[in-house]
């Protein structure tokens, strides 16, 4: 193996630690935390947990941002993410059984939650699905997950202040993130939108109060106002919302 080519075994040994995968799993919604929750989630004591943050860390799957005496670690980027999400996918990983204890939040997480960046679950598949059947997104050639912006998805994104173009073009210097792409969901088994414009319409649902984390899960909440949003701009019936959100499925 050449110098330039990827070191796929050296990434995919990182995330095949059990510890280390439920540490990626649990920094999946976006959030930083700190060594000590990762420590309880991953179910390891502080001091291998360190040894644990350490190697994601060096293999560019972790960032950490300090503020005060406090250490706050969070995924790379949202190609970890992509990663860690196709990774579940394809090992059919599901929600806990209805006899578990944990059967309602497993229901929430499996109705909506965030994947990094973007609205993942249930309704996400369920916007996705919305956005291409109204013609407002198209594939981009050939690909099968990349995704352009037609006429119609650019006047339902304007009408929700988010600048198409702008994500289009990506950051300055470098560094640019796919724009619209079909993300599988690991637990609908059909694609959720992801990419810079996912993540927007994303952040656009979080700050209208649409959408509404969850305490310690990547869990989100429809509000009633997110409910008539999303039926307005995205011509969802009731019946629809309510099949995505419900928790029972």
């Amino acid at each position: 193996m050449s110098s330039n080519d990827p070191h796929v075994a050296k990434i995919a040994a990182l995330i095949g630690d059990p510890a280390r995968a439920n540490i990626l799993k649990a920094l999946m919604d976006g959030r930083a935390r700190t060594a000590k929750e990762l420590a309880h989630i991953a179910g390891v004591s502080p001091q291998t947990t360190s040894g644990h943050l350490a190697k994601l860390s060096e293999g560019g799957l972790l960032g950490l941002a300090k503020q005060g005496r406090h250490r706050y670690y969070h995924l790379a980027n949202a190609q970890v993410a992509v990663a860690i999400e196709s990774l579940m996918a394809l090992a059919g990983e599901r929600p806990l059984p209805k006899h578990h204890h944990h059967t309602r939040v497993a229901g929430a997480l499996r109705a909506a939650r965030t994947c990094y960046d973007h609205i993942a679950g249930r309704l996400g598949v369920c916007l996705f699905d919305q956005l291409v059947v109204r013609g407002c997104l198209l594939p981009a050639g050939q690909s099968e997950e990349d995704f352009v912006v037609t006429s119609a998805g650019r006047q339902l994104f304007a009408a929700l202040q988010i600048d198409v173009d702008a994500l289009a073009r990506g950051k300055p210097g470098g560094g640019k993130r796919r724009f619209a792409r079909a993300c599988l969901d690991w637990s609908e088994r059909s694609p959720h939108l992801a990419g810079s414009l996912g993540a927007a319409l994303a952040e656009r649902c979080f700050d209208l109060g649409w959408l509404e984390r969850r305490r310690d899960s990547r869990a989100v909440t429809l509000t009633g106002a997110g409910a008539a949003g999303l039926a307005r701009h995205f011509d969802l019936t009731p019946d629809q919302i309510a099949a995505a959100m419900a928790e029972t499925h």
